[in-house]
């Protein structure tokens, strides 16, 4: 019994920090367009408003594919889902960067209206296929994190495993920053392309300072076709995650030879099985209040999130005056204190309010409403540092939720269903980049609007994340101990001796 033991616990740390690098690992070949976007911008002219227009499209795919692959991780091996989603990501990355010799090679031309076209064209494509595998990475982490973490120990373990975002977004960030300020070729005494360059950049330069905007156009012809590396290092590195994956993973207990946690139920066997899943899924997921309630919660918050992600690096260098480098360790140093605040967010969760994770997501919201607040509405003469550590900060409280969404979803509707309550909230949550790629992106653009407007509308969504959370206040912790019998509307009507 003790030997099970210690090799249940050895089994569980091993998943728990394999699939924690296998995920971070999906973000070197998700997020690095975010950092090849000014780039893409001097060398091409491509539009901001293009940009979010592609990101928004792309965002509702990988929404519906992490619906998909939510309601397949609860049916098929964890970890060959991972590999498989994971390779092509890696292949379509290595396309990427070869985005404009492909286009050159078609259109018979490397600059124009035609080729420019015909590459955001091609960067669409491209990103839509990305973005179907990339849902090929949560589902099958949740549904094994579900089949090896009791329920009690899910908000701990779960926000220990939630770091993964951080911790991909934040490497990603600090490479990608790394490649954009180092790699490429110094075209600085190139007449013509500076003149291309100037042109291009000049919605970002306008309103910059003369020195500012003459260092900026050097920047970028001193590093020019930098965005391609941006695109071929993370490939290689995500090879190197899908052999880790093989070696590492394994899917249940019951596959290396030890026994299920209580609970667990194998569905798919046979036609009585699966119709008894099938059912189970549509009354205890698909027909969830909390479920959904979670789904609009979590939609707010990654307005906010993504909106930081997605155009935090052209922001930070546009309205700020930061470097590529420094505005890619701004990112970087959010998602450093998002993995603070998801630990943090775990352990209150666990041990102050006993499980109860909407309780500690309503006090972190309200955190990030008061420090996007106080980064929109100082000054902009304000030292760039202390507006930054205001950013930073709104990233410690902004991540807990993020974490704690999902583990709240998945004790509510059990690790039968684990997977496909998280695929539902994932496909809303991804409906969030159509606000914060395309809108903002459009926004941003608008002189009458511009990035103040944008962060004023990002407090009101953190607002309403924060109320949305608060009508769960009350919810129980979890339902494994909830007769089958019980209505949802008696979870919901929670116990008042409870407290």
């Amino acid at each position: 019994m003790e030997t099970t033991k210690h090799s249940f616990a050895y089994w569980q740390w091993r998943t728990i920090f394999g699939t924690m690098i296998g995920y971070a690992v999906f973000y070197f070949v998700r997020k690095n367009l975010s950092f090849a976007i000014p780039g893409l911008t001097a060398e091409y002219g491509i539009s901001k408003a293009a940009l979010g227009a592609i990101l928004a499209i792309v965002s509702i795919v990988y929404g519906v594919s992490k619906l998909v692959n939510g309601f397949l991780a609860d049916r098929i091996n964890g970890r060959w889902h991972m590999v498989a989603g994971l390779s092509v990501c890696t292949l379509v990355n290595v396309l990427f960067g070869f985005g404009a010799l492909i286009c050159a090679y078609f259109v018979g031309a490397d600059y124009g209206p035609v080729f420019t076209n015909s590459l955001i064209v091609l960067f669409g494509i491209l990103l839509v296929v990305n973005n179907i595998f990339q849902g090929c990475g949560f589902p099958p982490c949740n549904r094994l994190m579900t089949h090896w973490v009791p329920p009690h120990e899910l908000s701990t373990k779960m926000s220990i495993w939630n770091t993964s975002h951080s911790i991909g977004a934040f490497v990603a960030a600090v490479l990608c920053g790394f490649i954009m300020g180092h790699f490429g070729t110094d075209q600085s005494g190139n007449e013509a392309l500076r003149e291309r360059v100037i042109e291009n950049t000049k919605s970002v330069t306008a309103s910059m300072d003369p020195v500012s905007a003459q260092n900026y156009v050097d920047g970028m012809l001193q590093h020019y076709g930098a965005w391609q590396w941006a695109f071929w290092i993370p490939a290689a590195i995500a090879a190197l995650g899908v052999i880790f994956i093989i070696i590492v993973l394994r899917d249940t207990p019951k596959s290396v030879g030890l026994p299920e946690l209580p609970g667990t139920v194998k569905s798919g066997k046979s036609k009585e099985e699966s119709k008894a899943h099938r059912k189970f899924i549509i009354e205890h997921v698909i027909k969830s209040k909390i479920v959904w309630i979670l789904a609009l919660a979590d939609f707010f918050v990654y307005v906010v999130r993504m909106a930081v992600l997605d155009w935090g690096p052209t922001f930070l260098q546009e309205n700020r005056g930061l470097t590529p480098t420094a505005a890619a360790s701004v990112v970087a140093v959010f998602e450093v204190f998002g993995i603070i605040g998801m630990l943090s967010a775990g352990i209150i969760t666990d041990k102050l309010f006993k499980g109860r994770g909407q309780r500690t997501s309503v006090f972190c919201m309200l955190g990030v409403v008061l420090f996007i607040s106080a980064f929109c509405f100082f000054p902009v003469e304000t030292d760039p540092l202390l507006l930054c550590g205001f950013l930073i900060c709104a990233g410690f409280f902004l991540y807990g939720p993020q974490a704690l969404i999902g583990v709240i979803a998945s004790n509510q509707v059990t690790r039968r269903g684990a997977s496909s309550a998280l695929g539902i909230i994932g496909f809303v949550s991804y409906i969030a980049p159509i606000v914060s790629g395309y809108v903002f992106g459009i926004l941003a653009d608008t002189p009458a609007v511009g990035w103040e407007g944008v962060f004023k509308i990002m407090i009101a969504v953190a607002i309403a994340g924060g109320l949305t959370m608060a009508v769960l206040w009350n919810v129980k912790a979890d339902a494994y101990e909830i007769p089958a019998a019980v209505k949802e509307t008696d979870i919901l009507r929670e116990d008042s001796n409870d407290d």
